[in-house]
């Protein structure tokens, strides 16, 4: 009777298709995640007093880093054996393959050169405002996962446990999709009372920083219960994510400590509207 407590996962990961299109459940949650974004963005600036000219091009620099940075993320860190036999394979985006610390890191690099181009401020300005919104668009990518029955568990007791019956599962396995979403509505929730309720923006680094701790901390744990990803991580101690996780936590922890030591920080064109 035990086995009734679980979840049979047979979703389809399409939603619909008409010809050669076919919408998806994971595109959509993706493209929803950017539309909140760029509404948090308006948002954000509009309380801040900033040049919404900004926030257009900073929209394009995102996109593009997001999707750039985790296709090669993938194809770095856990199919290059592959993918260095067929390079051209590389560009199929569409076949799925994308690595969330890949997109971390391109987004860093885009942040880079956006301050260094259009905003003249610290990097750390800006991605203390770009991970408010993200965290959130995390959330939905991995909803988009469990639409596509894909980076589950380890098989569990537990009667949440969900048997993923389109990859021919016959046993529970731990829903980490649902898990990792959860623990970044969280990091969301957090982040973004931070944001509005407080004057964490002032302090560079501050938001960036509680980010990395808390997304990467909740990663790392995850992935004990976790299957691989990829037939190297066999036998691994820490799989690769843990591995990537690592300098990440790390950094946060620096973020947040030389914020703190530095103070807040308000450039002169930012008029503060925050009741006191």
């Amino acid at each position: 009777m035990a086995i009734l407590s679980f979840i049979h996962w047979n979703v389809s990961p399409e939603i619909f298709s008409l010809g050669p299109i076919h919408v998806r459940w994971y595109g959509l949650l993706f493209a929803i995640g950017f539309l909140f974004g760029y509404n948090q963005g308006e948002k954000m600036f509009k309380w801040e007093n900033i040049d919404p000219k900004w926030l257009e091009s900073l929209f394009i620099y995102l996109i593009v880093a997001t999707i750039i940075g985790a296709r090669l993320g993938h194809v770095l860190f856990y199919g290059w054996d592959y993918y260095s036999q067929h390079p051209i394979e590389i560009l199929y985006v569409w076949q799925g393959g994308l690595a969330s610390h890949g997109g971390v890191l391109g987004i860093i690099l885009a942040m880079f050169i956006w301050s260094m181009k259009v905003s003249k401020r610290s990097i750390l300005w800006v991605l203390d405002r770009v991970v408010v919104p993200s965290v959130f668009v995390a959330c939905l990518i991995r909803l988009g996962n469990l639409m596509n029955s894909e980076i589950y568990g380890m098989p569990t007791t537990l009667p949440w446990g969900f048997i993923f019956e389109r990859n021919h599962e016959t046993v529970a396995k731990h829903p980490t999709q649902i898990y990792e979403s959860l623990s970044y509505l969280i990091t969301f929730g957090v982040i973004y009372y931070m944001y509005w309720k407080t004057k964490a923006k002032d302090y560079l680094g501050l938001l960036i920083g509680v980010f990395f701790v808390m997304v990467f901390s909740a990663r790392f744990l995850v992935e004990f219960i976790k299957e691989d990803q990829e037939a190297f991580e066999a036998g691994m101690t820490l799989n690769m994510g843990q591995l990537l996780s690592i300098p990440f936590i790390i950094t946060g922890i620096v973020l947040i400590v030389l914020a703190i030591r530095r103070g807040p920080v308000v450039y002169q064109n930012q008029v503060s509207t925050m009741k006191k």
